[in-house]
């Protein structure tokens, strides 16, 4: 399945964080909190302002990003879960 989000959305694919901390204690799953980080699958066109222009978004495909906790909406794609969410309501593009 194909997705194109609309305007200034993002599809977001969460990065997995390790499951083991650096001391070798592995983190069972009711313990771990779901991760801040993921990879831009696909980005909307932009943003229209008022007077009718598209602004493009600062976001391209492939970046690595971080987001807030509770950003987006979750969904399934294929099996597999993404968020889809705005881009204000991510906070940095990790280089």
């Amino acid at each position: 399945m194909k997705i194109k989000p609309l305007n200034d959305r993002v599809l977001v694919l969460r990065i997995e964080q390790e499951e083991k901390t650096s001391g070798g204690i592995i983190i069972p799953d009711t313990a771990k909190e779901k991760p801040q980080e993921g990879k831009v699958i696909a980005v909307g066109p932009g943003k229209v302002n008022d007077k009718g222009e598209r602004i493009p978004l600062e976001v391209k495909e492939k970046d690595k990003v971080l987001f807030g906790k509770y950003s987006g909406s979750e969904i399934k794609v294929d099996g597999v879960e993404h968020l889809i969410m705005r881009e204000d309501d991510i906070l940095a593009i990790v280089q």
